[in-house]
């Protein structure tokens, strides 16, 4: 997570591994708007995203939305956040009408995060 090259932008970037064990790296642009905890994803003008405060540190709890869809994301710089950064995730997305949790498996070595 890190500012983006404007001061209204939020970057963020990760390292996803598929299902063939791959490490794919992914980077989102979010524009910030004044005065509101709403984003706009650059390239995804159907889909809304809503910033949530969250004490977890080193975590960001967003909600998307966009065509037919709603989820609820907490990223975390580490693979394996306190446990009450979890707990305190699924407790606002309880209160927020979400009726399903996922919580990705952490069995394999993470990938490294790419520098570009």
């Amino acid at each position: 997570m890190a500012s983006g090259s404007a001061p209204t932008q939020l970057q963020l970037r990760a390292t996803i591994r598929t299902k063939n064990g791959l490490c794919v790296p992914r980077k989102w642009i979010y524009h910030l708007t004044e005065g509101s905890t709403d984003l706009r994803t650059e390239g995804r003008p159907d889909m809304k995203t809503k910033l949530f405060s969250s004490s977890c540190p080193g975590g960001i709890m967003l909600k998307e939305s966009g065509q037919g869809y709603q989820r609820f994301l907490l990223y975390n710089r580490s693979p394996h956040p306190p446990e009450k950064c979890v707990e305190e995730f699924q407790s606002l997305t309880s209160c927020l009408d979400s009726k399903a949790f996922l919580l990705t498996p952490r069995n394999q070595e993470a990938c490294a995060l790419s520098s570009d």
